[in-house]
């Protein structure tokens, strides 16, 4: 056990963690030359497209120094906020963290949230300054940033470069010295924490694990606390590039169990395995269950795909812990899912992720956070979605999620984004000058403002550099009003949302205008009317396509033309009757972009 290090590599976005591992692998000949490719161990397609990290990835790697082998296990992470889940599951199956910078752009929030998450479950931290070979670093900077935040010594901070190689050695040499070994009892019952799944079309769902105490060997009778089911372990190993199976795993070790599980709900991240012939007296204290930050509804463009959607949800639930779902269905759209996401990415990501793993085409509603609604009779209700708020006239207020935003941006931005925040009804809590030239404000305001397009916009006045972060803080009363789409009288629920009451106007005139723009023109008019309970605030038309009917009189008495219109217009009115009108898939997803 002493020989066996386990650790995570934390960082903002982008500050270069993948591309480090792989000179970790490399420099510990993990990987071949043959196999050696950039960022080797996100190996989804959309990992690589968009250069980050979505999955935290394990794999083992073996060190020599002064002549003593070493096992590292390391943990890479993903640095985007919406997929802080998976770090704090990392996070619960190491003893150290690697913590790096980019030299180039300091300290970033993601940064300090992550860093903060590896505190509370004491980690050892050893910061690195990455990126040290490009000619625009500023070291001493960045080394007095990080020497302010985690209270280390200058000398204690390694400079490294994912690119060239710089610095491999020494983080090695310091993550033998500095993390901790694992502790535990080697001769206790086995308590091992499931800390990922995946599922794999041959073997079944297959669980990733770090063992506290005890040890697993191949063909136990094992146990999952959580569920109480019992499995024979038909597979244990290591995790290398590839799995290597082993006859006994032992106290420290992070590895994966194969034990033919078919169905998703019976491995729950965070649960316990122990030993049916000596079982432990209690589970580990895991971590706790996420909470969704975005709410939208996930259909099948075809319904007769909803069983086959819910079979992908459940397998993606598997590999993605952090996403929620329940069956909901919609008089516009049929059977679909309600589903919880941590931010827009997140289910921007699920999306893309159905459509290439599973092959599934799917519509998603306008994204809302959770409410609580009081009734004038005391009841509080939670709302996830507008169409499950009572009627106005029982309502007697709704409070809504608020969150402590922390930004941190170069001093010249400042202007723009505290207009941003301002505008998105943020109150201003603190500023403070972390180094000469960064800042860090916080703000806290509302979740719903925020879900749009807050980050994309926080990102194009900043020019990129600002970064941010934010976590949930509690429900405030606030004048919210359902805002429903009627299209000819009847109201579209997939596209009805809860606003406050100073956006309400201009957002439904925007939508008002933005289907104007996209429903086909029909042979009847069609009335698009943005209405708030019984007051219609917004009103566009899309005016029928029309037939010149009175093409073939010239001349004559004005009555024949009259005659002739009279005709079309009941015949127009007739068909209003009987006619529906389809909304295309692109007017759903247009009230995302309304702000563009």
């Amino acid at each position: 056990m002493k020989h066996i290090r386990n650790f995570c590599i934390i960082a903002h976005i982008d500050h270069g963690k993948s591309t480090l591992a792989d000179r970790l692998l490399e420099y510990t000949n993990t990987i071949s030359q043959r196999d050696a490719q950039a960022q080797i161990l996100d190996n989804m397609d959309l990992e690589r497209e968009r250069g980050i990290t979505i999955k935290s990835h394990a794999i083992q790697m073996d060190y020599e120094l002064n002549g003593e082998k070493y096992v590292l296990n390391l943990i890479d992470t993903p640095g985007h906020v919406d997929f802080s889940y998976e770090v704090s599951r990392s996070i619960a199956a190491c003893e150290g963290a690697l913590l790096i910078v980019d030299a180039t752009q300091g300290i970033q929030a993601q940064t300090i949230s992550n860093l903060y998450l590896a505190i509370e479950n004491d980690l050892e931290i050893i910061p690195v300054l990455n990126k040290m070979d490009l000619p625009s670093a500023m070291p001493e900077e960045v080394i007095d940033q990080i020497t302010d935040l985690i209270g280390c010594k200058p000398e204690d901070i390694l400079s490294a470069s994912g690119k060239t190689g710089l610095g491999v050695a020494e983080i090695l040499e310091a993550i033998v010295h500095r993390v901790p070994a694992p502790k535990g009892d080697p001769d206790a019952p086995l308590q091992a924490l499931i800390f990922d799944s995946v599922f794999n079309s041959f073997r079944g769902i297959i669980a990733y694990y770090k063992i506290v105490n005890g040890e697993i060997k191949k063909g136990d009778k094992v146990k999952f606390i959580n569920t109480k089911k019992e499995y024979e372990a038909d597979e244990v190993g290591v995790l290398r590039l590839d799995m290597e199976p082993r006859p006994v795993m032992k106290t420290g070790d992070v590895g994966y169990i194969i034990s033919g599980i078919k169905t998703s709900k019976e491995v729950k991240v965070g649960d316990t395995i122990t030993t049916v012939a000596n079982p432990c007296e209690e589970a580990i204290a895991g971590f706790e269950d996420v909470k969704p930050m975005v709410f939208a509804g996930i259909y099948p463009i075809d319904t007769e795909d909803y069983e086959e959607l819910r079979a992908s949800m459940e397998k993606l639930q598997l590999n993605d812990a952090s996403l929620t779902y329940e069956p909901e269905s919609s008089a516009a759209l049929g059977f679909g899912f309600r589903c919880g996401f941590l931010g827009l990415l997140h289910m921007e990501i699920i999306q893309e992720r159905l459509d290439r793993e599973f092959d599934m085409s799917v519509i998603t509603t306008t994204p809302n956070v959770s409410y609580y609604c009081y009734t004038k009779k005391g009841e509080k209700l939670l709302v996830n979605n507008p169409t499950d708020l009572p009627d106005p006239t029982k309502i007697d207020y709704i409070e809504e999620p608020y969150i402590n935003a922390q930004i941190i941006t170069d001093a010249e931005y400042i202007g723009g984004i505290m207009t941003l925040c301002i505008t998105k009804r943020g109150i201003l809590k603190s500023q403070h000058y972390m180094t000469g030239n960064r800042v860090e404000i916080t703000f806290e305001m509302p979740l719903g403002e925020i879900v749009f397009d807050f980050y994309d916009k926080l990102k194009s006045i900043s020019k990129g550099y600002a970064s941010f972060d934010y976590h949930v803080i509690g429900f405030r009363e606030s004048k919210l009003a359902k805002l429903d789409i009627l299209l000819n009288g009847e109201s579209v629920d997939a596209l009805s949302a809860l606003i406050h009451q100073s956006n309400a106007y201009e957002f439904g005139k925007k939508i008002c205008e933005k289907l104007k723009e996209l429903i086909p023109r029909q042979q009847f008019d069609v009335a698009i009317q943005a209405a708030i309970g019984t007051k219609i605030i917004a009103r566009e038309t899309v005016k029928a396509v029309r037939k010149d009917v009175t093409a073939k009189c010239y001349g004559g008495d004005i009555s024949r033309k009259r005659k002739l219109l009279e005709k079309q217009k009941k015949g127009k009115k007739r068909m209003k009757q009987v006619g529906n009108v389809e909304v295309p898939q692109k007017a759903f997803l247009a009230v995302l972009k309304i702000n563009d």
